[in-house]
Order: structure tokens, then C-alpha cells, then sequence
């Protein structure tokens, strides 16, 4: 189901409030009750098996918290069921996603006879690192072990950000699961975040897909220069607006039920290095795998070679994470290159050079990023990467300028949305009182009508994280 589809929108989302805001004896319970069978239906309405997974999921994770949470209560080590909770969890995560590709390339060396196809449920690495985190943040000491089935399950499977994150670790959201209150305030101040997550999704990011896929799907070996840029720009556009749109909308609908989840986006193309973007981007996932990865490995508190090991691992994890494809293999060791490069030789540079220069370099690296995060076939790749440094189909044709005038406004409009204009808007709409806020609560209605116009159309609707 998803968030930008009539069904969640006209029938889920109401009813699930107006149950949820009903007066009950025992109210708390009620509706954990509530939220957890609204959860589980939510995935079960795309992933009518798939739920058992998950199910089993928690009462696994629940158990390994149990223990965990028993004995460091009684001081003794952690380390058995901490190891336990890893193995499990990832043994899930390999078998599911995994599996096959890793059975496809022993096929290719003749050493595997068979490959089975294994169906890829939604949303398992969001749900399963959850479900890690649940366990490694009892065993830390940075949350109580639940005792009650109930909350875990709610935890783990909570429907605004089950299937594409934001990643949240549960001492965010260990006291809120039982003592949480909600607000007026927060209520509306939710509902407009939501808002504003489904018109990036569907007034930018459909929008832009219609553009990056036609150039995407495209021969790579005869795109002109011009055209592979537009396409590999639209998408990074796409990528965002897509991503940042489903985390704006979970952590609205978070609001709106009383759990307050952290930011996942920080206005990433802002940046002036690869490494403040990842600070900005996805930054839930970024925090997983430094806490519970690359600081447990030493972090940058060691030796230099052994620093670079570390960000390797945490490189090589992050990009097999996003999938089973050697592409994704490859977008991971490119980023690992570049952070190791600004760490070693290019820091003091971009630190002295103009903003504009550092600007400019990290779009390079980030546009030419999602070019490899996008196209699975490497010998496609290769031949876009091709395209996109003038060795393709030339610098430019009648088809570039086509699709520039085609999607000129879009992309500019994209480019002005993915800065801080927003905020800053806010801030000035506080200063201005009553009228300020009138002036939002329309601009929010506005692009309601505008979202719903062309949902009514049958526009574009997929979520590239669902992948993942």
C-alpha cells in the first residue's frame, strides 16, 4: 500500500486515526493494539506471506532482547545473545536478498547447478536493521527490554516507516512506545509534514521520473553528452525528492500518532564534500552503521590504514545494503574512494577553496553516484559513463534539446526545491502572526488540491526504496 495511493489516503489513514483517537479504558494499550494490527495489515496488503516473515522477526527479536535485557540486569555478559541477534538477522536478510545473486554467480562459474528465485519481500533491510537495533540497544543499555510482545512488534513493524525508513533505533523511541502524548500541535504540525512528503513525491518526483526513465532506458552507447547529463540529473533529483518525500510523509504520520522520529534528510545537495553529503543524506541510515559498525571497529581513533579498513567495511556494507547487484558493489567502493581521498589528500583543499567549487565538485560526484546507483547492467553503465564524458552519441543533438525544453522548468524547479527555501519561508511566515499562518495553511491546502488532481489522474506512482 502506498502512502500516495486512494486506498491509504480516502480509507487506511482515516480510519486508523479516528480508532486511534477514540476514548478507551486503558487507552495506551488500546492503541498499541491498534497500531500494531493496522501495521501488520498495512504489509500484509502488499505481502500476504511475507508477513509470517516479519512476524517471526519479532518474536525472534523479542526473545534475544529478553535474554539480553535479563543479563546485563544481572551484570553478566551480553556478548552471546548480541552474537545471536547478528547472526539471525543478517542469515534472514542473506537468504531473502542474497541468496540468489550469490547462487547466480557460482552458476556462472559452474559450481552451482540450480538457482532458485527467491521473491524479495518490501522493505526487509529497513525492518530487519530495526529489529537489530532493538536488540544491540538493550544490550547497551540504551533502552528497557520490553517484556511485552506487543511493543516490540510495534516497534519493528510500525507502519509510517516499515518499508522505506527512516531507520529508527529504538532508544529514539523506547520511552514514547508506552508514555508518549500526543498534541494538537504535533497533530497539525504532522499532518502538514505529511503534505509536504506527498506533493515532493507526486508533484516532483513522478514528474521527474517520467523524464529520467525514457533517457535511462535509452541505447547508452548513442545518448549525446547533453541528454545523458539531463537524464542522470533528472534522476538525482528524482532519487531525492522520491526518498526525502516517503521520509517527510513517515515522519509526519509519526507525528500525527505521538512518536517524534528524526530527520533523514539535511538538504544533502547543499554540501561542499562527499562526506558532509552523507552527513545529509539518509542520515538514519549513515548513524546505524556508524554506531553499531564502523565505532565498534575503532571508528577514526586508530591507525591510519586501519581507519581506511573501517570505512571500507562500512562502504562495502552500505552499498551491498541497497542491493544484490554489483553495481550497487561498485556505488559503494566509489564512495568509499572519495571519502577516503577527502580524509587523506582533498580535505584541506575543498576546505580552501570557494564554496562554489566545493559545491560544484560534490554535484559531479553525487550526480555521477546515482548514474551508477541507477543502471544495474554494468556493460550499460560503462556505455553511459561513456555517453556522459562526450565518447557516446556526441555533445549534443535535437534530441537533447527536446527533452532540455521538455523538462527545463521541471528541473529547475527541482533544482529550487531541493534548498533550504522551505525553512526559511516557515521562519518568515512566524514573523508575519496570524496572517503567516494562514498563508501556510493555504500554500499546505494548495498543494493538496494539486496532488490530488493528479492522483486522480493515474499519475507515476512508484517508490525506488521499496527496493531496498
Amino acid at each position: 500500500m502506498l502512502f500516495s495511493s486512494g486506498v491509504f489516503l480516502l480509507l487506511f489513514l482515516p480510519a486508523v486515526l479516528f480508532l486511534y483517537y477514540l476514548p478507551l479504558r486503558r487507552r495506551r494499550l488500546g492503541q498499541n493494539i491498534l497500531l500494531l494490527a493496522a501495521s501488520l495489515g498495512f504489509y500484509a496488503w502488499g505481502e500476504k506471506w511475507f508477513v509470517l516473515v516479519m512476524m517471526g522477526s519479532i518474536v525472534l527479536n523479542w526473545l534475544l532482547g529478553l535474554w539480553a535485557g535479563r543479563r546485563r540486569e544481572a551484570e553478566r555478559s551480553v556478548r552471546l545473545p548480541v552474537i545471536l541477534a547478528a547472526a539471525a538477522n543478517l542469515s534472514l536478510l542473506f537468504v531473502f536478498k542474497y541468496l540468489t545473486f550469490t547462487l547466480t554467480n557460482l552458476h556462472l562459474l559452474g559450481l552451482c547447478p540450480v538457482v532458485p528465485v527467491i521473491e524479495l519481500p518490501i522493505g526487509i533491510s529497513f525492518f530487519t536493521f530495526q529489529a537489530m537495533s532493538y536488540v544491540l540497544d538493550v544490550a547497551r543499555g540504551r533502552g528497557p527490554a520490553q517484556r511485552n510482545l506487543l511493543n516490540v512488534g510495534l516497534y519493528i513493524s510500525f507502519f509510517p516507516q516499515l518499508i522505506a525508513g527512516p531507520i529508527v533505533k529504538y532508544e529514539t523511541v523506547a520511552e514514547e512506545l508506552l508514555c508518549r502524548r500526543e498534541s494538537w500541535e504535533d497533530f497539525s504540525a504532522g499532518t502538514a509534514r505529511f503534505v509536504c512528503g506527498l506533493a515532493k513525491k507526486v508533484l516532483l518526483a513522478n514528474q521527474l521520473a517520467l523524464c529520467a526513465d525514457r533517457i535511462l532506458a535509452s541505447d547508452p552507447a548513442a545518448l549525446p553528452m547533453a541528454t545523458a547529463w539531463i537524464g542522470a540529473v533528472a534522476y538525482s533529483l528524482q532519487l531525492y525528492f522520491d526518498f526525502s518525500g516517503y521520509s517527510d510523509m513517515a515522519i509526519g504520520l509519526g507525528r500525527m500518532f505521538g512518536f517524534h522520529f528524526l530527520e533523514n534528510f539535511n538538504y544533502p545537495y547543499l554540501s561542499r564534500s562527499a562526506s558532509e553529503f552523507w552527513r545529509r543524506w539518509h542520515i538514519s541510515l549513515g548513524v546505524w552503521f556508524r554506531d553499531y559498525l564502523y565505532i565498534p571497529l575503532g571508528g577514526s581513533r586508530v591507525s591510519a590504514p586501519r581507519h581506511i579498513f573501517n570505512l571500507f567495511v562500512v562502504w562495502l556494507c552500505t552499498g551491498l545494503w541497497h542491493g544484490a547487484n554489483w553495481t550497487f558493489l561498485l556505488w559503494g567502493m566509489y564512495y568509499f574512494f572519495w571519502l577516503t581521498a577527502e580524509k587523506l589528500f582533498l580535505g584541506g583543499a575543498l576546505d580552501r577553496a570557494p564554496r562554489w567549487a566545493g559545491h560544484l565538485y560534490t554535484l559531479l560526484v553525487a550526480v555521477v553516484g546515482w548514474t551508477i546507483f541507477a543502471i544495474p547492467d554494468l556493460s550499460a553503465l560503462a556505455l553511459y559513463l561513456r555517453s556522459m564524458i562526450g565518447l557516446g552519441g556526441g555533445l549534443w543533438s535535437a534530441q537533447s534539446l527536446y527533452f532540455l525544453r521538455e523538462n527545463g522548468l521541471l528541473l529547475a524547479a527541482g533544482a529550487l526545491c531541493s534548498l533550504p527555501f522551505a525553512p526559511w519561508l516557515s521562519a518568515k511566515a512566524k514573523g508575519w502572526g496570524a496572517v503567516g499562518e494562514l498563508g501556510r495553511a493555504a500554500l499546505t491546502l494548495a498543494a493538496l488540491i494539486a496532488v490530488t488532481v493528479l492522483l486522480a489522474r493515474g499519475t507515476y506512482n512508484p517508490f525506488i526504496y521499496f527496493n531496498f
